[in-house]
C-alpha cells in the first residue's frame, strides 16, 4: 500500500513541505496525498514530477488525491540544504522581481496602477539580467485574464523569463481559474528562488 498523507485544510506550501519531508526520510516509490485546493494539486504535481514520479490526480470536486509512482531503482530525494549559487557569466546577473500589488507606491491609486503597467511593459529592457518574476498577494491579479499587461507577461515568459504566481494568494482571492500566465507556486519555491538570485527587487 502506498504511504498516504492527509493534507486537507492545509494551505501551501504545507502539503509540499510535508511531502518533501516524507520522501527525504523514507525510500518511497509510491505516495498519495489528499488535498482540498487547486493550488496544492498544481504544486504537488510539479514537485513530484520534478523528482521523477509519474503523477495522477483523482478529484471528486471537493477533495483530490495526488498520487505519485516511480521506478523502484530511482534515487530517493536527499535532505535539502541551502542551494549553491549557480555560476553565472560576469556580464549578467540573476535579478528576481517580486510584485505584491497591482500598483506602485502609495497615494493616488490610478497613478500607481499606471506606473505598474508601465513598469511591466518596460521590464524587457532589463535584458538577460531579468531572471524571475514572482507575483504574491494582490500582485497575482496581474497574471489573470483581466490583466492589462497579460500579453507583455506572456511575451516575457516566451523569452524564457520564469514567472511564478503564488497559489495560496490565487486561492484566497478566488482567482485560481483566472490565471493565464506563469507557474502556480508556493513559498518554498519563492524562498529557494531568493537564495539563487543575485538581487531581489520588491515592489
Amino acid at each position: 500500500m502506498p504511504k498516504e498523507l492527509d493534507c486537507r485544510k492545509l494551505d501551501c506550501p504545507a502539503p509540499v513541505l510535508q511531502t518533501k519531508k516524507l520522501l527525504e526520510t523514507h525510500a518511497l516509490n509510491q505516495v498519495r496525498i489528499l488535498v482540498d485546493n487547486d493550488a496544492a494539486v498544481e504544486n504537488l504535481t510539479r514537485f513530484l514530477s520534478f523528482h521523477g514520479f509519474e503523477v495522477s490526480v483523482d478529484s471528486d470536486g471537493i477533495s483530490s488525491v495526488v498520487e505519485g509512482i516511480k521506478d523502484a531503482a530511482a534515487k530517493k530525494i536527499e535532505p535539502a540544504s541551502a542551494p549553491e549559487k549557480a555560476e553565472t557569466p560576469t556580464s549578467s546577473r540573476k535579478i528576481m522581481v517580486m510584485i505584491s500589488d497591482t500598483r506602485i507606491g502609495r497615494g493616488d491609486e490610478k497613478l500607481g496602477e499606471k506606473l505598474m503597467i508601465n513598469f511591466i511593459k518596460t521590464l524587457k529592457e532589463m535584458g538577460e539580467d531579468l531572471w524571475q518574476l514572482v507575483f504574491v498577494n494582490h500582485g497575482v491579479k496581474l497574471s489573470t485574464i483581466d490583466s492589462q499587461v497579460l500579453e507583455e507577461l506572456k511575451a516575457l515568459e516566451a523569452s524564457r523569463i520564469n514567472i511564478l504566481v503564488c497559489g495560496a494568494c490565487l486561492t484566497h482571492l478566488g482567482l485560481m481559474k483566472e490565471k493565464k500566465v506563469g507557474q502556480t507556486t508556493n513559498m518554498l519555491d519563492i524562498v529557494t528562488a531568493m537564495q539563487y538570485a543575485d538581487k531581489v527587487i520588491n515592489l
